[in-house]
């Protein structure tokens, strides 16, 4: 049987699946990825794309921080793509159970998504570490330097994960119980290099692993399914006929 054919069967046949997916899910929307020959981690900076986002520069570089930050993860006028779309299509059949994503651009929310699991938190969270006042990604965006409190004047910092930052507990764990209990788990757009989120598949025990990346990831070996394609054309696919 044809992969994509495969997929689709799957997916009809399943009322309890989770897809976990990392940047090359907001590629096809133009948000860059990170490792890719284009992505970030390949173009020149005055210091290393992994050194700013990091928790130490945040504290000692906050003007090289926030430029960086407001020039290339505030990517506000991006939006949903095939992908985005047809996950959103598959949470409202009530197939999907949750979507967990390691990107932080709300486009699955944008989508229509109701539930998702932000491992690397979101861009369009945004709190004063003094008060605790919340700010839209708006405001940041409208500034230029560290961006003060609305209501005290303390910094306001995006609520990412970044380098030398652990996750949040409630989301891993919430995260790890909808992986256990799925019957399918799709993955897609991530290399499956970045720890711990990318140790969290190990948790499924089910038989219906499948792997939608464009290019060989280190667990090709573990899945059931494995397409190299778009993840939007593939996803788009599985759907349609829902």
């Amino acid at each position: 049987m044809d992969k994509l054919e495969q997929l689709r069967q799957w997916v009809e046949e399943s009322d309890n699946i989770v897809f976990f997916g990392g940047a090359g899910v907001s590629t096809e929307s133009g948000i860059p990825d990170f490792r890719s020959v284009d992505g970030l981690y390949n173009q020149k900076y005055k210091y290393p794309p992994e050194t700013i986002l990091s928790r130490t520069f945040f504290c000692n570089h906050l003007d090289d921080f926030f430029e960086f930050y407001r020039d290339k993860l505030l990517r506000l006028d991006a939006k949903p793509n095939k992908a985005h779309y047809a996950l959103a299509k598959l949470e409202e059949t009530g197939k999907l159970k949750a979507v967990i994503t390691q990107n932080i651009d709300g486009l699955h929310q944008a989508a229509g998504s109701r539930t998702v699991y932000e491992l690397h938190g979101s861009v369009h969270r945004n709190y004063c570490l003094r008060c605790g006042k919340m700010h839209t990604a708006e405001y940041i965006k409208s500034l230029d330097g560290p961006p003060p409190c609305l209501d005290c004047g303390g910094l306001v910092k995006p609520d990412v994960v970044l380098y030398e930052e652990g996750l949040n507990n409630e989301t891993v764990n919430a995260s790890i119980e909808a992986i256990e209990n799925a019957d399918i788990l799709i993955i897609g757009g991530t290399s499956l290099s970045v720890y711990p989120a990318s140790g969290l598949i190990e948790y499924y025990s089910g038989s219906k692993l499948v792997l939608i990346n464009k290019t060989p990831t280190e667990k090709d070996d573990k899945a059931d399914l494995l397409i190299h394609d778009s993840i939007g054309a593939a996803l788009s696919f599985a759907v349609d006929s829902l």
